[in-house]
């Protein structure tokens, strides 16, 4: 007699997330017996691999994301959307634009978090940014790995040019400052503008 798996054990194998388990067996794609208590078990034996596999590659999909540090800069975020969604588009691809309105140091943006989420539940097909930055000012690479190890594409528009290493630092010691003066005056505060302005005139 085959041994029977746990819903998450199943999941973890078939490499898909415990929700969409739940939902393959709700609208009948891949039906769990249920035990006496009515939790879902799976003999992983008698599953078609293929049929996860296929599943899980017709759901993925394109996400658009774009991001600006602050509030005076939402001319700046809509002018990454309309970018972004002209390029999908002429690329003919299905997309979904997902926007952030915070620091590039936050890793606790609504709009990133849910992109992690969905590039580890297998949902996400390609990745597409105007900049690297767009996506986090520092641990973007950490992202793109992960975006390697689950096979997601990812699409920079403007590569650019290399920044040198002062003007790399210039911009990271700004963003470091600005996150860092926000917490101790707040954002609107006169003092805060006062140092963000007095630190850009020195790195000029």
């Amino acid at each position: 007699m085959s041994k029977l798996s746990s819903i998450k054990q199943a999941a973890n194998q078939l490499g898909v997330s415990v929700s969409t388990l739940r939902r393959w067996d709700e609208t009948g794609v891949l039906v769990a017996q249920r035990t006496p208590k009515g939790h879902r078990r799976y003999d992983l034996s008698k599953i078609n691999p293929n049929l996860t596999r296929n599943k899980v590659e017709q759901q993925r999909k394109t996400i658009a994301y774009a991001r600006v540090s602050s509030h005076d800069q939402k001319s700046d975020l809509q002018r990454q959307i309309e970018m972004l969604e002209l390029y999908c588009s002429a690329q003919g691809w299905s997309f979904e634009v997902i926007s952030d309105l915070g620091s590039g140091m936050n890793y606790h943006k609504k709009g990133l978090k849910r992109l992690l989420d969905d590039i580890l539940d297998n949902k996400i097909d390609r990745l597409v940014l105007t900049h690297k930055d767009r996506l986090l000012r520092f641990g973007a690479e950490l992202v793109f790995a992960l975006c390697e190890a689950r096979q997601v594409e990812v699409v920079i528009i403007n590569q650019g040019e290399n920044l040198s290493f002062e003007e790399e630092l210039a911009q990271d010691v700004l963003e470091i400052i600005t996150v860092f003066s926000a917490r101790l005056y707040g954002s609107p505060s006169k003092k805060n503008k006062k140092l963000i302005e007095a630190v850009k005139a020195s790195l000029e």
